[in-house]
C-alpha cells in the first residue's frame, strides 16, 4: 500500500465471526466461501467509482477501506477470484453476488485500465480511474498481463461474449508483440524496457513466467483451445531452462539482465511459496495432458521445500518461510500469507497423484494454520507474521484472496475438506 492512501471509515467493518465448534479445515473452508467472501464483496466494492479497493486496514480495531490507487493486479485477481468461485457448485446462494462483483471488476479494467490501441493494461490508476500522473503507473507489466489472461479466460467461461473473447485475444497479442524478448523468447518486465539484456535493465524474473504459464493452463481448461496448452508448454520449457537450479532442485527468483547468475541476495533467494506453486502447476500441466514429462521436477521442488522451507518449532510450526538460500539457510524468520496457501495446494496435488494420506494431513494442517493465524480473531486478515505469530504487515490486501480461494477450491475438488450439504 502506498503511504498517501486515504482511509475511509465504513459500516459492517469487521470480518464475520470465526466458525463455532470444531474449527477444522472443512469448517474454515465453508466459512471462507459462505461468510468471508460475501462480506468482502459487499464491503470492498467501490460503487461510486467502480471496481474494488486494493485493501482494507485494521485501523482502530475495525476494517476500513484503503482508497489507494487501484492496481491492475488487484482488479484482475478479483475478476478471476469471483469468476472462479461463481463457476463452482459450492458457491450456492452467493453465485449471483460473485458474478455481479466479477462484472464490476471487469468494467473497471475495461473502462479505466485497458489501452484500446494495444490491448494491454496499465499498472495503476487513481481510485476513481484517472491516470495517477506517475509514469511508472502507465506501463504495462508482463506480470499484470498474466493475471488479465487468467481472469479474462475464466470470466469468459462464466459470462461468454464476443467482447470477452476479443479482449482475451487482444491481451495475448499485446504480450506476444510488446512483452517478449526476441533474442531469448523470455518475457520482459514491462513495455518500457527497450533492451532486456542491457546492464541497466531490470533483473530477469521467474515470477511473470510462472504466472503466464498458469494463465495459459487456465485458458486451455476454460476454452478447450489446444493452442493455449501449446503456449503453456513453451512458457514452461523456457522458464525451467533459465530459472530451474538443477544443482539444488530449486527455482531461483532472478537472473542478471544478460541471464548470467545474479551474484547478490536476489540471485540467491529461493522463495518457498514459489517452489510449491511451481510444483502444483507442473502437476496440473500433467493432469491436463501436457506433453513434457514434469513429475520428477515437481518432486525435486517439493523435496527442496520440505527439507528447508517449513518452520520446525514455536507458534508458526509447520508454516512456510518466506525466503531461504540455495543451501537452505533461512534468510528471515518471516511468514507471508500467500506461501502457506501455495504449500497447501502442493500437498493437495501430491495427494491427487499418490493418494498418500500424509499429503492430505499436511494440506489440512496448513489450511487450519492459514485461517487460525492470519484470519481468526482479527478485524481483517493480515499479510505477514513473525516467528512468534505477531503481525508484521496488518493490511488485508485484496490480491491475496486469489491465493486463498484457489487453495480452498483445490482441497474441495479432491474432497480433503468436503463441501457441506446445503452450502
Amino acid at each position: 500500500m502506498r503511504a498517501h492512501a486515504a482511509r475511509v471509515e465504513t459500516d459492517s467493518a469487521v470480518m464475520p465471526a470465526a466458525p463455532a465448534g470444531n474449527r477444522d479445515a472443512q469448517a474454515w473452508a465453508g466459512w471462507f466461501r459462505q461468510e468471508l467472501m460475501p462480506w468482502w464483496v459487499r464491503h470492498a466494492a467501490d460503487p461510486a467509482s467502480g471496481g474494488f479497493v486494493d485493501g482494507l486496514s485494521p485501523d482502530n480495531g475495525a476494517g476500513t477501506l484503503v482508497l489507494a490507487p487501484k492496481t491492475c493486479l488487484a482488479q484482475a485477481r478479483t475478476l478471476f477470484t469471483l469468476s472462479h468461485l461463481a463457476l463452482g457448485e459450492a458457491c450456492g446462494e452467493h453465485r449471483a453476488l460473485f458474478e455481479q462483483g466479477a462484472r464490476a471488476a471487469y468494467r473497471f479494467l475495461r473502462d479505466h485500465m485497458r489501452d484500446p490501441a494495444t490491448g494491454g493494461y496499465v499498472r495503476a490508476v487513481t481510485h476513481d480511474g484517472r491516470p495517477t500522473g506517475a509514469p511508472a503507473d502507465r506501463v504495462s507489466r508482463s506480470y499484470d498481463q498474466s493475471f488479465m489472461v487468467l481472469a479474462l479466460a475464466t470470466f469468459g467461461r462464466l459470462a461468454p461474449s464476443a467482447e470477452i473473447t476479443a479482449a482475451l485475444d487482444a491481451c495475448w497479442s499485446f504480450i506476444e508483440t510488446r512483452l517478449v524478448d526476441r533474442a531469448t523468447g523470455l518475457l520482459i518486465e514491462d513495455d518500457s524496457v527497450c533492451d532486456a539484456g542491457a546492464p541497466d535493465a531490470p533483473l530477469r524474473a521467474q515470477n511473470p513466467h510462472m504466472h503466464m504459464f498458469e494463465a495459459a493452463l487456465q485458458a486451455f481448461e476454460m476454452t478447450g483451445d489446444a493452442n493455449w496448452l501449446a503456449r503453456a508448454d513453451a512458457l514452461m520449457v523456457l522458464a525451467l531452462e533459465h530459472f530451474f537450479d538443477a544443482t539444488t532442485g530449486s527455482i531461483m527468483e532472478f537472473r542478471a539482465p544478460d541471464l548470467s547468475p545474479e551474484p547478490g541476495r536476489a540471485g540467491r533467494a529461493r522463495e518457498i511459496g514459489h517452489q510449491c506453486e511451481w510444483a502444483w502447476l507442473l502437476h496440473r500441466y500433467a493432469r491436463l495432458g501436457g506433453a513434457t514429462p514434469v513429475r520428477e521436477t515437481a518432486d525435486r521442488l517439493m523435496s527442496f521445500a520440505q527439507r528447508f522451507g517449513f518452520c520446525p518449532y514455536g507458534p508458526m510450526r509447520g508454516a512456510a518461510y518466506d525466503v531461504v538460500t540455495p543451501e537452505g539457510g533461512v534468510m528471515a524468520e518471516t511468514f507471508l500469507l500467500w506461501p502457506q496457501t501455495e504449500a497447501a495446494k502442493a500437498h493437495v496435488a501430491g495427494f491427487e497423484r499418490t493418494g498418500d494420506p500424509e499429503q492430505a494431513r499436511l494440506a489440512r494442517q496448513i489450511a487450519v494454520l492459514v485461517f487460525e493465524r492470519y484470519f481468526a480473531g482479527r478485524p481483517v486478515w493480515c499479510n505477514q507474521l513473525d516467528a512468534e505469530a505477531q503481525v508484521l504487515q496488518p493490511e488485508a490486501l485484496t490480491r491475496l484472496l486469489y491465493h486463498v480461494a484457489l487453495f480452498v477450491t483445490e482441497g474441495e475438488r479432491l474432497g480433503l475438506w468436503p463441501v457441506e450439504q446445503g452450502a
